[in-house]
């Protein structure tokens, strides 16, 4: 596949409970494709199944990536997966490194927000806006200290790293309105984190400039569109794909045989995105824009439906 490189794993770390890191490296000993802060990485993996990964290194390095994977209990067999059968020296194919949640270097203060595992994408920002000797302060939330990844580093901060423990409160609430009420009015604001940090974080940030608000989803917010009843006529290959009930359209095409471009099946990476020609989709993702839903020029296969009978794509 020329859109993924081979990788070996050099080392694992303990970074917290149910957290290990994975520092990857050129299987040639090459260096490897370049990327930026808040990119990630998809790991095809043996058992079929495709995740991505944010980068949690500094972006200046080239010799190799590092991603860190929370072995999620609810997880679907990626992060378990790699957890249980991963070791040192393995091999792995991964895809070249995609940024949906890019860093806005030029800002004069940028405010991170993370919960949880939601901590890896911002901390490869961290690095490059200390190197960029940007002004940047890091709120960061998780259930238990024991359960917060990378501490030691983030503790060479001090001042401009905030935590907040849910077993260490006392009562209180992390107060996100009030981080967001108090963070400078040009400030660009970034969160990762669980799916109601984000709402809550989207809500609270409505009154802010849209182009300084930025947020990544690691699930899906929206349950995908499988109650089927309409068709895909594929436009290059001269196909039309009828989707049932309880399939999606990624379902379909690759039930076809079709050869279709997909990693997270969940609406959040944007691997799948694929171009309208004609017809409404019912739109399922946290991929795109409110703006770029409503133009109805693309569509995720692999979470959406469709509001038309037909929907003619560019595939």
């Amino acid at each position: 596949m020329a859109d993924t490189q081979q990788a070996l794993v050099k080392r694992i770390g303990y970074e917290a409970e149910r957290i290990n890191s994975y520092e990857l490296i050129a299987r040639t000993g090459n260096e490897l494709a370049p990327f930026t802060a808040g990119s990630h990485v998809d790991l095809h993996l043996p058992n079929d199944l495709i995740r991505s990964y944010s980068l949690v290194n500094d972006q200046r390095e080239r010799h190799r990536y590092v991603i860190a994977v929370n072995k999620d209990a609810e997880s679907r067999g990626g992060s378990s997966f790699v957890h249980d059968t991963v070791r040192v020296g393995d091999v792995m194919t991964i895809s070249m490194p995609r940024n949906n949640f890019a860093l806005h270097e030029e800002a004069e203060n940028s405010v991170l927000i993370a919960g949880g595992i939601g901590i890896t994408p911002l901390l490869s920002m961290i690095r490059r806006l200390q190197a960029l000797e940007r002004r940047w302060e890091l709120f960061y939330a998780t259930r238990t200290r024991a359960a917060a990844a990378f501490l030691d580093e983030l503790g060479s901060y001090r001042s401009r790293v905030h935590l907040d423990f849910d077993d260490e409160r006392s009562g209180r609430v992390f107060d996100l309105p009030a981080i967001v009420r108090n963070a400078p009015a040009h400030a660009h604001l970034y969160c990762c984190g669980p799916v109601p940090m984000l709402a809550a974080f989207e809500a609270a940030t409505a009154g802010r400039p849209a182009n300084h608000v930025h947020v990544e989803y690691f699930k899906a917010r929206e349950a995908p569109a499988t109650d089927g009843g309409f068709e895909v006529k594929l436009a290059r290959s001269n196909r039309t794909i009828a989707v049932e009930a309880g399939k999606t359209i990624l379902d379909a095409l690759l039930d076809a045989g079709i050869a279709a471009n997909y990693a997270c099946t969940e609406g959040v990476c944007g691997t799948c995105e694929t171009r309208v020609l004609e017809g409404i989709p019912d739109h399922r993702d946290q991929f795109l824009s409110e703006e770029e839903r409503a133009a109805n020029k693309s569509v995720m296969i692999c979470c959406s439906g469709a509001r038309s009978r037909t929907l003619v794509l560019d595939l």
